[in-house]
């Protein structure tokens, strides 16, 4: 069994959260084939306690806690330095030292680098390794929506982050063998980009535990007898999700609870900043925040919302929706990166009055079908085994693979995946 080196820009367990679900069954495919020597950060301090599991597929778990005031402060020394603050918070010399250690020890030929934050770390181990990176999202994008929705300082700020932290992507491309993105669109839209990175960019998209996500278990109902529970999920001090059900609530809730009085906006998620928990004095609007499973919720919401207006890739929140068979409403930010049709399997709402009358039809039950076909949407096109065996191909030795194609027309280049 040959050794791997993983590195991630968060710890990659448990997987209850956007990056961490990805990281985590990556990490775990690649684990049945190689020795897996992971190192990460831990930004949480409650979650020192997962390493042990980690050692279930990992032969060393080397993790370096990031509390938030560190975070804050080397972000602002690497501005200073006139770098991005993506890069200062994750540059650590105990990792650095701990990487070219088991790179030197283990002899390590395969690497597998989770987030552009992660490639500086990888970038002088050598002609003879073979560096294959997970982008997930194009951050540098992230930024720039980030931009649109501040105000003066913070957008020049978000703006210069923005173009710093595309000249990390580009580089961390650049210096790899492979790179792949979340989904078709976000992989084409990087070598739009970045055109240059044309022959080594493709994409993977996202699962689902299908096992776990299955409409056929049974839950308790969480909700009130006799009400119409529509439910947000997610990580509640998150920008995007934030502003996400503030918005609802703000723009579109009022509407719904007019025409359907037993209407209410359920918020399910951690760590609910202030400006969320406030919603809870709004009548209808319930902030649970952490809840130890968000399956019940699920199962037994009428309808299930995504109004993300700050959206890149791909939403897990959205998958795990329409496994559950529930009919989801969704901005077509959130549908980027999925092939579920509008209309079939999910509905689509780009202002708030739309927003609320395709929560009413959902409400109503006259759409039933759409669960149920948004659940065998994510049967064809997100089961984690299936999605995850491009990753052999990848480390298959010798490397044999070719991810990039044309777009026909305009002759652009384009990620035509990662595939056999």
């Amino acid at each position: 069994m040959r050794d791997l080196l993983f590195l991630a820009h968060r710890i990659p367990y448990p997987p209850n959260k956007g990056d961490k679900i990805r990281s985590f069954h990556i990490l775990r495919h690649l684990s049945s084939s190689f020795r897996v020597y992971l190192g990460c950060f831990v930004d949480d301090p409650s979650e020192q306690r997962y390493i042990a599991q980690l050692r279930e597929f990992c032969a060393e778990v080397f993790c370096v806690p990031l509390p938030p005031a560190r975070k804050a402060i080397r972000a602002l020394r690497a501005i200073a330095q006139g770098q991005s603050f993506t890069e200062g918070i994750y540059r650590d010399a105990r990792l650095h030292a701990w990487v070219e250690h088991v790179a030197d020890s283990r002899n390590i030929r395969d690497v597998f680098v989770f987030c552009s934050a992660m490639a500086p770390y990888v970038r002088n181990l050598g002609p003879t390794t073979r560096v294959v990176i997970d982008m997930v999202d194009i951050d540098s994008e992230k930024w720039g929506i980030y931009a649109r929705f501040a105000a003066w300082p913070v957008r020049w700020l978000y703006r210069l982050e923005q173009r710093r932290v595309r000249a990390l992507e580009k580089s961390a491309v650049a210096a790899c063998e492979h790179a792949f993105f979340v989904s078709r669109a976000e992989a084409d839209l990087f070598l739009e980009l970045v055109p240059g990175a044309a022959g080594r960019v493709g994409f993977l998209e996202n699962g689902v535990d299908l096992d776990l996500f299955d409409p056929a278990h049974v839950f308790a109902n969480p909700f009130p007898v006799g009400s119409s529970p529509i439910v947000f999920t997610g990580a509640m001090n998150y920008r995007p999700n934030v502003d996400a059900v503030q918005w609802f609530a703000r723009e579109a809730f009022a509407a719904i609870r007019q025409a359907c009085v037993g209407a209410e906006f359920w918020i399910a998620g951690a760590n609910p900043v202030a400006g969320v928990r406030r919603l809870a004095k709004v009548p209808g609007i319930r902030v649970a925040g952490a809840v130890a499973d968000v399956r019940p919720y699920l199962a037994n919401a009428h309808c299930v919302v995504a109004p993300m207006r700050m959206a890149r890739g791909v939403q897990n929140k959205v998958l795990e929706a329409m496994a559950m068979a529930r009919p989801v409403v969704l901005t077509p930010a959130a549908l980027e990166g999925l092939g579920a049709l509008p209309g079939r399997e999910v509905l689509i709402a780009s202002n708030p009055s739309e927003f609320a009358d395709r929560v009413l039809e959902a409400l109503s039950g006259r759409d039933g079908e759409i669960g149920l076909a948004a659940r065998r949407r994510v049967e064809l096109d997100h089961s984690w085994p299936r999605n995850l065996k491009a990753l052999d191909v990848l480390f298959a030795e010798p490397a044999c693979l070719a991810i990039v194609g044309n777009s026909g027309n305009r002759g652009e280049p384009r990620a035509t995946g990662v595939v056999p």
